[in-house]
């Protein structure tokens, strides 16, 4: 069978599936976003292990590509990052009351705070580590999510008012999230637009001097200027994908996807027609056939909802998900092209090679590009190129 000389070429060891991240991909998209943010400084996202893409690794190739603050959600993602030795401005925002406060205000890390219990945890721990909280105080001011709606605003900025007179907390920034920055020219933008800077106006008058007023993701720093404030916090354009993808792909924007998914071919076998196919039996050959097992599933990220549709490469050559998606894998009905045990699969790149894209699965799956790839599981092992994976800034 043709391929199959290369079932012989793998050696041992040989992984069944990879992510390739590519560094400079990423450092190159930083420095597209710090272009587009122009006086603002840029907040690369690092949470959720990187988008999937390797927490620590991205955000030293975001720094080097200009970005000068991180971002992430927990606070346990934070102090990961400082025990790596990323340096830099560090915000961490989804926090709870039991999360080690302490040794986040000991290590600099910047919190988020959108009620004055935040505040009051921070001066706790403030106390205890004998150094102040910094803090950035979160408005809602229309995505429903968290902050400090603006009943509760007034009674926040006095509590942190109070924290920073006594020495306890600095108030470093003034932020707040948009909910359809993804829909450019929504009136619901120029609300939160609005809503925003009376926030920070209010903030002001209370005697507070914030360093940066921050509001736009990837969309609004690619396509809402107006949003810029101070700082820019994208996520999703930091690793290549489009935040608008109904209106422009990644190279449209500037960007280049940074993760190439692949694996090799753990089964080829004929099968004649009418064979039923994987869970269900959803999907039945239509003639005498080739199946190809691929050894990856939803346990490794790929969506069971993207069954009978996720699309992939082959020998050059585009095939879709044929049956359910398993946990551990999933098939490929390969017709008559030649295929062997150990051939490549594409399940989604940046497209040089005529393979789909993250946003190819996002649409298979009825979801979002920052799934599919956030989702890629540690049973796949991250690959590096464009950089070292831990080399200096």
């Amino acid at each position: 069978m043709a391929g199959q000389h290369g079932q012989e070429a793998q050696r041992a060891g040989t992984p069944h599936a990879q992510a390739r991240i590519d560094l400079s991909a990423v450092r190159a998209n930083v420095s597209r976003l710090c272009e587009a943010a122009g006086s603002a400084e840029v907040m690369a996202v690092v949470k959720a292990d990187g988008y999937g893409h390797g927490m620590a690794a991205v955000a030293r190739a975001a720094l080097a590509g200009g970005a000068t603050w991180l971002g992430v959600a927990g606070m346990r993602e934070a102090l990961a990052l400082r025990a790596a030795g990323v340096p830099g401005r560090l915000l961490a925002w989804l926090l709870t009351p039991g999360d080690d406060w302490n040794a986040a205000v000991a290590s600099g890390v910047e919190l988020s705070a959108g009620a004055t219990w935040a505040v009051r945890a921070a001066v706790r721990a403030a106390q205890a580590v004998d150094r102040p909280a910094l803090l950035h105080l979160e408005a809602e001011t229309g995505l429903g999510r968290g902050g400090a709606t603006a009943d509760d605003w007034r009674a926040l900025l006095e509590t942190a008012a109070r924290a920073e007179a006594a020495g306890y907390v600095r108030v470093v920034g003034v932020w707040s999230h948009l909910a359809r920055a993804d829909e450019p020219g929504h009136p619901s933008c120029d609300e939160q637009l609005a809503a925003f800077r009376s926030a920070a106006g209010l903030a002001r008058r209370a005697g507070l001097t914030p360093d940066v007023l921050h509001l736009s993701n990837s969309a609004a720093t690619l396509t809402l200027p107006e949003a810029h404030f101070d700082l820019v916090r994208p996520g999703l354009a930091v690793y290549g994908l489009s935040p608008v993808p109904d209106l422009a792909a990644p190279s449209e924007l500037g960007l280049r996807p940074a993760m190439t998914l692949t694996a090799r071919l753990a089964s080829v076998k004929r099968v004649p027609a009418g064979q039923g196919v994987s869970y269900g039996h959803r999907y039945r050959t239509a003639r005498e056939t080739t199946l190809g097992l691929v050894p990856l599933g939803y346990a490794d990220g790929v969506p069971r909802h993207a069954s009978q549709a996720g699309p992939v490469l082959v020998a050059g050559r585009r095939h879709t998900v044929a049956g359910t998606v398993c946990m551990d894998q999933f098939v490929l009905d390969l017709g008559d092209a030649p295929a062997a045990p150990g051939d490549e699969v594409v399940l989604f790149g940046p497209g040089d090679r005529g393979e789909p894209g993250a946003a190819d699965w996002a649409r298979a799956a009825q979801s979002i590009s920052h799934e599919i790839v956030a989702r890629i599981g540690a049973r796949v092992p991250r690959t590096y190129t464009g950089g070292s994976a831990s080399g200096e800034l």
